[in-house]
């Protein structure tokens, strides 16, 4: 296909998501470098791109510039693609009989959309009805934070964390809302600053309204589902 059909294609296709499998897109062979061997090939990527746009790399303030983002692709960013950064799965027995809903609000979430590359900035809200078992509170975070760092759309992500959290604390009555700006819209295409996307996944006793809205009533959330 040529280029300017190319790009024909993707202007008319926007910034809609297509739907794909709930599992991040990766090749069989997605760790067979390691991560200094993805550096350096990242490195040369980011250079030729720089020198394309006709910056002049031996400036002091760029001259550095390939490295620092290579660097933060694999080992930042994007880390959440190594599944050796998979937070452990630490559960412990409820042994103080706690039977209600845990809800963990406003964990701060950063993504990078997988269409362009610009940034999701966000805050996911987690509850869990425990089924015998429990996890420490900074776990949600941290598995929000796996999955974010990864070139993603939001609804996947969504998706991802509540099947992590489902496996942990072996219950399917875990639930996560995720309220986010994408930047590939506020900051180009439409341009429109002020609207963010909301998703959410509801597993188990979630799928029941008045849990549900209990679960909505502790993040303060008025959206109807």
């Amino acid at each position: 296909m040529d280029l300017e059909k190319q790009l024909k294609e993707i202007e008319e296709f926007g910034n809609d998501h297509v739907g794909t499998s709930s599992d991040t897109p990766l090749r069989p062979d997605a760790f067979d470098l390691s991560e200094i061997e993805k550096i350096a090939l990242i490195q040369k990527d980011v250079q030729n791109i720089l020198n394309t746009l006709g910056m002049d790399l031996t400036d002091d303030s760029l001259k550095g510039t390939p490295t620092r983002v290579a660097k933060m692709f694999v080992q930042e960013i994007f880390g959440g693609l190594n599944p050796d950064n998979k937070p452990k799965a630490s559960t412990f027995d409820n042994k103080y009989k706690y039977g209600e809903m845990l809800v963990e609000k406003n964990i701060t979430l950063y993504s990078t959309c997988e269409h362009h590359l610009l940034p999701i900035v966000g805050k996911a809200h987690i509850a869990y009805i425990s089924n015998g078992t429990v996890v420490g509170l900074s776990k949600m975070n941290r598995v929000v934070d796996y999955f974010a760092k990864r070139p993603q759309v939001q609804e996947r992500l969504t998706i991802q964390i509540v099947k992590e959290l489902q496996k942990v604390l072996n219950t399917k009555d875990v639930a996560c809302i995720i309220d986010a700006k994408h930047l590939c819209v506020n900051s180009r295409g439409i341009r429109d600053i002020d609207s963010s996307t909301i998703t959410s996944e509801f597993g188990g006793k979630f799928k029941n309204a008045d849990t549900r809205r209990e679960f909505l009533d502790y993040v303060k959330f008025d959206t109807e589902f």
